[in-house]
C-alpha cells in the first residue's frame, strides 16, 4: 500500500501550536516548584517529593490517557487535559501548606500525560516513517522551546512581584489558550481524514486492540517493555531528575530564585537548539546514535556534578553542568516518543502508546521519589551521584535492544521503507 501524501508544514500550526504554549506554562512553573515548595515550609527532600509530583501524574495520567484519546479523538482529550490542568494550577498558586500543593501538582501532571498522547497519537498514525523522527523530534522541541521560554518568563514575573507563587498564572493563562486555539484552528486529523480505529469505532467494529485496557497491552507487548521499556524507564528518570536536581542544587548552594530560573532556561535554549538535530541523527544513521550518546553525557554529568557540591565556584560548575546536561538531553529529542512510534501498532496506535509511555514516565515518576529518599537518608550530591550510575546503565541498554527491536534504528534504501512495525 503506498504511503499516504504528507506535507507537515499544512498542518504545523494546528499541530505545534497548542503544544507550544501548553509547554510554555509548564516550563515556567516545573523549575519553581522545589523554591516554593521550601517557601511553604518543606525541607530539601520533601520538596524534590514535591516537584517529583508532576512526573507521578504523569505516570496515573498514562493509564487511562489511551483510552481516553481513542474514545473522544485528539483534539478533545487536549483540550479536556488544559481545563483539567487549570484546576490542578489553581490549588497549587492558592496552597496555604505543602500538602494542597502536592495535590495540585499531581493535577498538572496528569493533564500533561493526557495532553502529550494525544498528540503524540497522531505523528505516530500520519507521518510516514521516512520523517518520522524529525516530525516526532519537532514536537518535542515546541516542548523544549516551552522549557527554555517558560523559566525567562517565571523570572521575570517573580522579579517583578516579588511572589514565586505567580509563576502559577503563567500556565493557567498558557493553558486556556491551547484550549482555545484547539477550538478554533483546524483539527489536523481532518486534513487527512479520520483515524482507522476511529474509522471502525464509527462502524460499530472496534479491532481487539481497541477494547485492551493499559495493563492488557503491558501484558501483551511484555517483552520488548520489559527490555527496550526499562531502557525509556531510564531515560525518563535522567530526564526527571534533571528538572528536580538542578533547581534543589540551586537551593542548597543558595542562587536566588530568578537566577535558578534564569540558569534553567538558558540550559532550555539549548535543548530547544539540538532538537531537529536529533531528529536529523535519528533519520539518517539510526536511533542508536542518538541514544547512547544521550545518556552516557547524561550519566557523565551527574557524576561530575556530585563532586562539585562544596568546590570552590560551586555556581561555576553548576552552571557548566546545566549546560552539559542540556547538551545531552537535546539531541535525544522526541527519542522515547519514536521509539514508540516504531514499535506501535500504526492503525491504531493510542494502546500501545500508553503502555509505551507508562513504562517510559515509571522512571521519570520513581527517580524523583528515589532522590528525595537518598537525600534524606544521605545527601543531595550522593541521589545525583547514584542518578548518573543509572544513566550509564541505560545507555548500555540502549545499546543492547534497539537493534534488536527497532527495525528503523538505521537507515535503509528508500525502497525496502515500511511503515508497519511489529511490537512483538
Amino acid at each position: 500500500m503506498p504511503e499516504r501524501s504528507f506535507s507537515l508544514r499544512s498542518v504545523a500550526l494546528a499541530a505545534f501550536l497548542p503544544s507550544l504554549v501548553f509547554s510554555i506554562g509548564e516550563g515556567a512553573i516545573i523549575p519553581i516548584i522545589p523554591v516554593i515548595a521550601s517557601n511553604l515550609g518543606a525541607d530539601l527532600a520533601a520538596a524534590g517529593l514535591i516537584a517529583g509530583m508532576i512526573m507521578v501524574g504523569r505516570l496515573i495520567g498514562d493509564i487511562p490517557s489511551g483510552w481516553i484519546t481513542s474514545k473522544i479523538g485528539e483534539r478533545m482529550a487536549m483540550i479536556y487535559a488544559a481545563l483539567l490542568s487549570v484546576i490542578g494550577l489553581s490549588a497549587a498558586m492558592l496552597a496555604p501548606n505543602p500538602w494542597i500543593l502536592t495535590i495540585g501538582i499531581l493535577l498538572v501532571g496528569l493533564a500533561a500525560a493526557i495532553f502529550g498522547l494525544a498528540r503524540h497519537a497522531f505523528m505516530t498514525t500520519y507521518v510516514p516513517v521516512a520523517y518520522r523522527a524529525r516530525a516526532i523530534s519537532s514536537l518535542a522541541g515546541t516542548f523544549y522551546f516551552g522549557y527554555f521560554i517558560g523559566p525567562l518568563i517565571s523570572g521575570i514575573v517573580i522579579h517583578a512581584s516579588g511572589n514565586s507563587q505567580f509563576v502559577f498564572w503563567i500556565h493557567i493563562v498558557a493553558c486556556l489558550t491551547a484550549a482555545v486555539i484547539l477550538m478554533l484552528l483546524p483539527d489536523p486529523a481532518a486534513t487527512f481524514g479520520a483515524t482507522p480505529s476511529r474509522t471502525r469505532q464509527a462502524n460499530g467494529k472496534e479491532g481487539a486492540q481497541n477494547g485492551m485496557g493499559l495493563f492488557q497491552t503491558i501484558w501483551a507487548a511484555r517483552g520488548v517493555l520489559l527490555k527496550l521499556g526499562s531502557g525509556a524507564g531510564l531515560m525518563g528518570a535522567m530526564r526527571s531528575s534533571r528538572q528536580v536536581i538542578l533547581p534543589l542544587w540551586a537551593v542548597s548552594i543558595a542562587i536566588s530564585d530568578t537566577n535558578t530560573a534564569l540558569i534553567i532556561g538558558l540550559a532550555g535554549g539549548i535543548d530547544f537548539a539540538l532538537f531537529y538535530t536529533g531528529g536529523q541523527i535519528m533519520d539518517r544513521f539510526g536511533r542508536l546514535w542518538t541514544a547512547v550518546p544521550s545518556m552516557v553525557g547524561m550519566g557523565v554529568g551527574f557524576i561530575f556534578l556530585a563532586f562539585t557540591h562544596d568546590a570552590t565556584g560551586r555556581v561555576a560548575w553548576f552552571l557548566v553542568v546545566a549546560i552539559l546536561l542540556s547538551l545531552a538531553n537535546g539531541i535525544v529529542s522526541g527519542l522515547r516518543m519514536t521509539l514508540g512510534a516504531d514499535l506501535a501498532d500504526k492503525t491504531n496506535p493510542a494502546p500501545f502508546l500508553g503502555a509505551w509511555r507508562f513504562t517510559g514516565d515509571a522512571g521519570s515518576a520513581v527517580a524523583p521519589l528515589a532522590i528525595s529518599f537518598i537525600t534524606a537518608v544521605t545527601s543531595l550530591s550522593v541521589a545525583t551521584g547514584v542518578m548518573g550510575v543509572f544513566g550509564l546503565l541505560g545507555a548500555g541498554i540502549f545499546a543492547r535492544y534497539i537493534p534488536r527491536y527497532v527495525k528503523h534504528h538505521r537507515p535503509r534504501t528508500r525502497a525496502a521503507r515500511s511503515d508497519s512495525t511489529p511490537i512483538s
